[in-house]
């Protein structure tokens, strides 16, 4: 069995009793950087054995990793924080899992966008996961085609681009555009802001901004 595990955003205590029994009784755990999530395990008091599995060497060992899953090896994969396959490694080892009919199960649990989209106050019935942009080629035809959306569209953004980012938003949305901007999420200085983008620009220029980011903006109109 491969289980897929999200660890916290940031309070340690959002983890489930489910993810802590699964990660004691794997015979593997595969993180993404096992420094970070070696911190988690040490607090928990989790001895199982870790190994490196992040976007560096995944297409190199998933199919060796599948093939100790199918010889009835219980791995846990968990990512940094949230939940693995979420902009996250772990899309090619499910892929590999499904195809050889290996039991796959993913636990509910914290991921980033969820908790920023429902507290921005815009509209979540129907919405748009972009995750992160591209940093150069083809962001603009991406950015083009989000400005175009009648519905609420969401990004992953890093703290060194926000303001650029959202710069960029308003060129494409136009200074009306609602939008939302959440970081440090579970965190003691989580903050949650939504106004416009002109504002948010404005917020955000005037600080040194630090935690990873969630935009959600309005749809068009």
């Amino acid at each position: 069995m491969l289980y897929i595990l999200p660890t916290p955003i940031g309070n340690l205590e959002d983890i489930t009793l489910r993810t802590l029994r699964i990660l004691k009784e794997a015979d593997l755990i595969l993180a993404e950087d096992t420094r970070t999530s070696g911190k988690l395990l040490k607090h928990y008091e989790v001895a199982t054995p870790m190994r490196s599995y992040h976007a560096h060497n995944e297409h190199n060992i998933v199919e060796q990793i599948a093939d100790h899953l199918d010889a009835g090896q219980s791995i846990a994969l968990i990512s940094d924080a949230g939940t693995p396959g979420i902009s996250d490694p772990g899309f090619l080892l499910v892929r590999a899992c499904v195809q050889r009919q290996i039991p796959v199960t993913c636990l509910p649990g914290a991921t980033a966008f969820v908790p920023a989209l429902v507290v921005s106050g815009i509209p979540c019935d129907k919405f748009f996961f972009e995750g992160f942009l591209p940093h150069k080629k083809g962001r603009q035809t991406r950015l083009l085609f989000l400005a175009e959306l009648p519905y609420t569209f969401v990004l992953y953004e890093s703290p060194y681009r926000l303001v650029k980012c959202l710069e960029q938003l308003q060129k494409h949305c136009g200074e009306d555009r609602v939008a939302a901007v959440s970081r440090e999420i579970s965190k003691v200085f989580e903050e949650n802001i939504t106004d416009t983008l002109p504002n948010l620009i404005k917020h955000f220029s005037a600080k040194k901004v630090k935690g990873e980011i969630v935009i959600v903006v309005a749809g068009k109109g």
